[in-house]
C-alpha cells in the first residue's frame, strides 16, 4: 500500500511539472479554480474542493467553452488527478481518488501526521487515520466543525473546504458538532467520510442545560427548550445588549428600559414569563454567574428584586445561548424557578471577527424643541479572536466597547429629562480549553465589565426647599451617575475515567456599584453647598465550587445516564458609605444635625424643613453599612433512562442548607413520549425554591420617594432590623414554588417544524417590596417607611409556541419562524399580617406586579437570502397593559368622594402595539459584510398617559419602551 501511494505521489510530481512547464508554453493554461468557476456560473452549478491544494493547478480552458456540463466533467477527471462525484442539489466534489491517503486533499499536514516509524522496527506502518469532509445539507463544507472521538479528549476541527483527518486512540465513534446544525455520531468504517449535518428547522442540537446526558438532543427532551444562534441573530438584526437579543427571541423574555428608577436606569431588570428578575438562573458554560447587588426599588418590573445584568456580558463572546423553559431548582439549586438562560461562550480557534455599530433614535417626540431631530448617539465596536493552543485546545478572546448617548423623550412638571441613561462601557472575556492529557481537559473563563452611566433623576423645581437660588437660579435636575464593574473568573478541570465524567470547578463573581451624584446639592449647606456628591454603594460576591460525575450505561434497557455531584457557594454583600456631606443634614452654623440640634438652627425654606443629603440619590451612611456573609451547600442526583426507544423518564432531587434559614429539599420528574417519528410529548413537575438575596435581608436607605408630585422622605428598613417586628414582619424564609408543564414538539417535514408547551407556576412567599406605613412615631427624619416580606403567593400559567419553517432554491432562500407567548398571573393570597393591606400590598402594586406578566407577546420573522443579499423583518405584537397611577393617593375628595371614579381615573390603559424591525445585508465578499437596518421603524410609541407615572414621563417602561425608532449601519468583516 505504501508503495502504490509513493508511486501515485512520484505521478502527481511528474504530472504536476509537465502541466506547469506547458502552462509556461502556453498562455492558454488557467487556473483550475478559475475554469471551476466559469463551469459553476455557465451550469448552474457548485463544486467543493481543498483550495490549498487546487490553486497549483492549471488547465486548458479552451475546451470547455462549448461543452456541455457532463463532458466538462468527464474532461476534468481526463486532464486532472481528481475524482468528481455528485452529492445531489448541484453540487460536486472534487478529490484524489487514488491518493486518499497521501493526497493534496491533506497537502497542508506534516509527512508524521500521516506515515510513522514504529520503535525497534525498520517497517513504516500506519497510524489508525480517519479522514473525510462535513458538508451541510446542501452539500456546502462546514468550517470548524468540531470532531471529537468519543470517550476521549481526542478531537480536530475541520478546515475550511469542510475536510479534516483525525488520528484515532481506539475503536470509538466520532461526534460531529457545530453550533446551528445537528450533532451526529458516526463509528468510522472506511479511510475517508462523508458527514452531511443538518440545519435551520432540521436542528437537532445535544442539550448542554436541563440534561446531564452528554447525547441527549434537543427533541428528545422531556422539557422545552430554545437555542438561540448568536451568529444568526446578527445577520438579522442589531441590538446594543444581550437582553435586546433575547427579549426580541424569545416571546415570554421582557426587558424594557426603566427610567427615573434610580438603580434600574443603568441595571435593567429582565423577566421570564412574567416571574421576578431572581426568579430566573444565568449560567455562562453550565456554570452559576453571580447576581448584581442592585436590588430595584421601582419601575414596572422587578421591584424588590435583584437579577443578573445580562447586558455585562458582550455578545462577541457568546456562541450560542440555551434556554431552559422549566423550573429547574432540583437540578441547578435557587433562582431556577421560572428557567435557566446558559450562555455558551465562543470557543473558535482560528477566526478573527471585527463588527462596528453606529446608530441614534428619532427623537421627535419630544416637547423640547431644542431636542428635536436625532439623540441616543450610539457606537459600538466588538471584535472576537481565537487562536489554538497545542493539539485540539484553543483560547478566544473578545473586547467590546460601547458609548450610547442620552435620550429625551416628552417629561412631565416633575421630570424634565425624563429619557433613557447614557452609558459609556467596555468589556474583555476570555475562553479557554486545553487539553492535558488524552482523556482530561482544563479549561476556564474570565470576564471584565466596566460601564459609567448617566440618568437623570425627578427635577428640583426652584422656589422649593430642596433647591438653593443662589446655586440654582431656574431649579436644576439632578444626575445620577454610576461606577458599575462585573468581574468573573472560572477554572476548571474535566476528562473521561473509566468512561465516567468528572467535571471539577470552581467559579468566583463580583459586581460592584458606586454612586456618583452631580449636577446636584445638599440643600442645608445652603450656597456653600457642593455640586457633586461620591454618595458610596454596594457590592455583592459569590464563590461557587463544583464537582460533577455522569456516567451513561448503553445496555441497561435502552440507555441510562447517571448523574451526581455537591455544590458549595459563599456570597458577601456590602454596602459603604459615601462621603459626610452626601447623607448628613447640616444647621446654619454648618453642624451635622443630632437630635440635640435647636429647632432654630434648621434650616428651612418657606417654613419647610430642608431635606440633608445629595438631591437626586441621597448617599449611604455609616449606619447604613453592611458585611454580610452567608454559605450554601447542596447535593444532588438525577437519572435519564430510556424504557424504549419512544418512553423516556428524568428525575431529579437536590438538597441544599443554607446558613441563614435553613434547609431544602426539591425533586422533579419528566418524561418524554414519542408519539411518533415526527412528534413527541412531553410533561415534567417539579418543586422549586428560591432563596431570599442577601440584599433583600440587609438593604437600607433612606431616600426622596416622588408620591405622585410631592417628594416624601422614605425609609427602607432591613428584615433584621428590630424595627421591622413592630409591624409583625418576620424573618424572611425561602419562595417555594411548584412547576407544571405539557407540550408537544412536531416535525412535520424536514422543512417545518412546531412546539407548544403549556405550563403552571404557583409560588407560595414571594418577597416583595411593601408599600409606605407612616414612619411619623419612629423617630427619624423620614415621613413613611417600607421593608421587605414574604407578601404574597402567584400562580401563573400560560403557553409557549414556535413554528419555523425553511425553503432552499437553486441560488436563493427563505425561511420564517412565528412564536408567541400567551401568560397570565394571579395574586392567590396577600399575607400582610394583620397590617393594613391596601398599604401593604395595595391595588397599585398589584398592578404592577401583573404587569410583568403581559397578557401575549407574537413574533413574526422572515429572512430571504439571495446570492449576496439579504433581507429580515421581524414583526412584534405587545399585548395591551394596565397601570395604577399615583392618582389613587389623592383624597377622595378630588374625585366627588368616589373610590370607583378615583380608580378609573388612576386607570392607565396601554394598548396593544406591533412593531417591525427591518435589517439589509449586503456580502461584499466573504470577509466583508455590510449591515442597514432600522429597529421600530414605524417610530412606535406606547399609549400616552397623564402626569403621575411611576417614571414621570407619560408612560412608563411598557412594552417596546419610550425611545422610538433606532436606525443604523454595522460593518462586519472576518479573516
Amino acid at each position: 500500500m505504501y508503495q502504490n501511494s509513493t508511486w501515485s505521489l512520484i505521478l502527481f510530481v511528474v504530472f504536476f511539472i509537465s502541466h506547469h512547464f506547458a502552462h509556461s508554453q502556453n498562455q492558454k493554461y488557467i487556473p483550475l479554480a478559475k475554469v471551476l468557476d466559469d463551469i459553476s456560473e455557465k451550469h448552474n452549478v457548485f463544486f467543493t474542493y481543498n483550495p490549498l491544494s487546487i490553486k497549483i493547478i492549471t488547465v486548458d480552458a479552451t475546451p470547455f467553452k462549448d461543452l456541455s456540463l457532463n463532458k466538462s466533467l468527464s474532461l476534468l477527471q481526463k486532464t486532472t488527478p481528481y475524482t468528481i462525484d455528485y452529492l445531489g442539489n448541484n453540487y460536486y466534489v472534487l478529490y484524489i481518488s487514488n491518493s486518499k491517503e497521501l493526497g493534496l486533499i491533506n497537502n497542508n499536514l506534516p509527512k508524521d501526521s500521516i506515515l510513522t516509524s514504529t520503535k525497534n522496527t525498520t517497517t513504516k506502518q500506519y497510524k489508525n487515520i480517519v479522514r473525510g469532509v462535513v458538508l451541510d445539507q446542501f452539500y456546502q463544507p462546514i468550517q470548524k466543525t468540531n470532531v471529537i472521538e468519543e470517550y476521549t479528549q481526542n478531537g480536530t476541527i475541520t478546515r475550511n473546504d469542510g475536510t479534516f483527518e483525525l488520528e484515532l486512540f481506539g475503536n470509538n465513534p466520532l461526534v460531529f458538532s457545530h453550533i446551528g446544525y445537528e450533532t451526529q455520531i458516526i463509528s468510522p468504517n472506511s479511510s475517508f467520510l462523508k458527514v452531511v449535518l443538518k440545519s435551520g428547522v432540521q436542528l437537532d442540537e445535544v442539550l448542554i442545560v436541563g440534561s446531564r446526558n452528554k447525547k441527549r438532543k434537543n427533541i428528545d427532551s422531556p422539557v422545552a427548550t430554545d437555542v438561540i444562534d448568536v451568529k444568526n441573530i446578527k445577520n438579522k438584526s442589531e441590538f446594543l445588549g444581550l437582553n435586546q437579543f433575547i427579549q426580541n427571541e424569545i416571546p415570554s423574555f421582557n426587558a424594557t428600559k426603566q427610567s427615573g428608577s434610580d438603580g434600574a436606569d443603568h441595571i435593567v431588570p429582565a423577566t421570564y414569563r412574567g416571574l421576578g428578575p431572581d426568579q430566573t438562573l444565568v449560567l455562562i458554560n453550565g456554570k452559576r454567574r453571580h447576581q448584581t447587588s442592585l436590588i430595584n426599588l421601582y419601575g414596572t418590573r422587578g421591584r424588590g428584586n435583584s437579577g443578573t445584568d445580562l447586558n455585562a456580558i458582550p455578545t462577541a463572546a457568546i456562541k450560542k445561548i440555551e434556554i431552559l423553559k422549566d423550573g429547574a431548582a432540583a437540578q441547578y439549586g435557587s433562582d431556577a424557578i421560572a428557567g435557566v438562560i446558559n450562555i455558551v461562550l465562543n470557543d473558535t480557534s482560528d477566526e478573527t471577527n471585527v463588527n462596528s455599530t453606529f446608530g441614534f433614535f428619532n427623537a421627535g417626540n419630544n416637547t423640547n424643541s431644542k431636542r428635536k431631530g436625532i439623540d441616543g448617539l450610539t457606537y459600538k465596536i466588538d471584535v472576537n479572536h481565537g487562536a489554538a493552543i497545542n493539539k485540539n485546545g484553543f483560547i478566544n478572546f473578545s473586547g467590546e466597547f460601547l458609548s450610547k448617548g442620552y435620550t429625551f423623550r416628552r417629561g412631565t412638571v416633575v421630570r424634565e429629562n425624563y429619557g433613557d441613561a447614557a452609558i459609556m462601557g467596555s468589556s474583555l472575556f476570555l475562553n479557554t480549553e486545553i487539553p492535558i492529557s488524552k482523556n482530561i481537559n482544563a479549561y476556564g473563563n474570565a470576564g471584565y465589565n466596566y460601564k459609567n452611566t448617566k440618568a437623570y433623576a425627578f427635577t428640583r423645581p426652584a422656589n422649593s426647599e430642596r433647591n438653593v437660588l443662589a446655586i440654582y437660579p431656574d431649579g436644576f435636575n439632578p444626575l445620577i451617575t454610576s461606577n458599575i464593574s462585573d468581574k468573573s473568573l472560572s477554572l476548571g478541570i474535566k476528562g473521561n475515567i473509566k468512561k465516567w465524567q468528572i467535571d471539577f470547578s470552581n467559579t468566583y463573581g463580583n459586581n460592584y456599584f458606586h454612586y456618583f451624584i452631580k449636577e446636584t446639592l445638599n440643600a442645608t449647606l445652603l450656597e456653600n453647598s457642593p455640586n457633586e456628591f461620591d454618595a458610596g454603594g454596594h457590592s455583592l460576591s459569590q464563590n461557587t465550587t463544583n464537582i460533577d460525575f455522569s456516567k451513561y450505561f448503553p445496555s441497561i434497557l435502552k440507555g441510562l445516564n447517571i448523574a451526581t455531584g455537591l455544590e458549595n457557594r459563599i456570597e458577601n454583600y456590602k454596602i459603604f458609605a459615601g462621603e459626610e456631606a452626601s447623607y448628613a443634614s447640616y444647621d446654619i452654623n454648618g453642624n451635622i444635625v443630632t437630635s440635640n440640634t435647636p429647632s432654630n438652627l434648621i434650616p428651612t425654606f418657606n417654613g419647610n424643613i430642608r431635606p440633608g443629603g445629595s438631591q437626586g440619590f441621597p448617599g449611604y451612611a455609616p449606619i447604613n453599612e453592611v458585611d454580610r456573609t452567608r454559605t450554601s451547600f447542596s447535593v444532588y442526583l438525577d437519572a435519564e433512562i430510556d424504557f424504549t426507544k419512544k418512553w423516556l423518564l428524568a428525575t431529579a432531587l437536590r438538597y441544599e442548607n443554607y446558613s441563614d434559614f435553613g434547609s431544602t429539599l426539591n425533586s422533579k420528574i419528566a418524561s418524554r413520549y414519542r408519539i411518533s417519528p415526527k412528534a413527541n410529548l412531553r410533561f415534567s413537575l417539579s418543586t422549586g425554591f428560591r432563596a431570599p438575596s442577601l440584599a433583600q435581608i440587609y438593604y437600607n436607605l433612606m431616600f426622596t420617594n416622588y408620591i405622585g408630585n410631592t417628594p416624601v422622605e422614605s425609609l427602607l428598613i432591613a428584615n433584621n432590623n428590630p424595627l421591622t417586628k413592630q409591624f409583625g414582619i418576620e424573618k424572611l424564609k425561602e419562595e417555594k414554588a411548584v412547576n407544571y408543564s405539557l407540550g408537544i414538539n412536531y416535525k412535520a417535514t424536514k422543512n417545518f417544524q412546531f412546539s407548544i408547551d403549556s405550563y403552571y407556576i404557583f409560588i407560595k412567599d414571594r418577597i416583595i417590596l411593601s408599600g409606605n406605613f407612616d414612619a411619623t412615631n419612629l423617630n427619624s427624619n423620614a415621613q413613611n417607611v417600607q421593608f421587605f416580606a414574604n407578601g404574597v403567593s402567584t400562580a401563573t400559567y400560560g403557553i409557549d409556541f414556535r413554528s419555523s419553517w425553511f425553503k432552499q432554491f437553486s441560488n436563493a432562500s427563505i425561511s420564517a419562524s412565528f412564536s408567541g407567548n400567551f401568560n397570565r398571573m394571579d395574586i392567590t393570597s396577600i399575607n400582610n399580617k394583620g397590617l393594613d393591606r391596601e398599604t401593604f400590598f395595595g391595588i397599585r402594586e398589584q398592578y404592577f406586579l401583573r404587569a410583568s406578566a403581559p397578557e401575549y407577546k407574537l413574533i413574526l420573522n422572515t429572512i430571504f437570502t439571495k446570492g449576496k443579499f439579504s433581507w429580515s423583518n421581524t414583526f412584534t405584537k405587545y399585548s395591551s397593559v394596565e397601570l395604577i397611577d399615583w392618582q389613587i393617593q389623592q383624597p377622595l375628595s378630588n374625585f366627588n368622594n368616589s373610590s370607583e371614579e378615583r380608580f378609573r381615573a388612576s386607570l392607565d390603559k396601554y394598548a396593544p402595539k406591533l412593531t417591525l424591525d427591518t435589517h439589509l445585508t449586503y456580502r461584499f465578499n466573504k470577509k466583508i459584510h455590510f449591515h442597514l437596518g432600522v429597529n421600530n421603524i414605524f417610530n412606535s410609541y406606547p399609549t400616552e398617559q397623564g402626569n403621575n407615572t411611576d417614571g414621570g414621563g407619560i408612560w412608563d417602561a411598557v412594552q417596546m419602551g419610550t425611545n422610538g425608532a433606532f436606525y443604523y449601519t454595522k460593518i462586519a468583516t472576518n479573516f
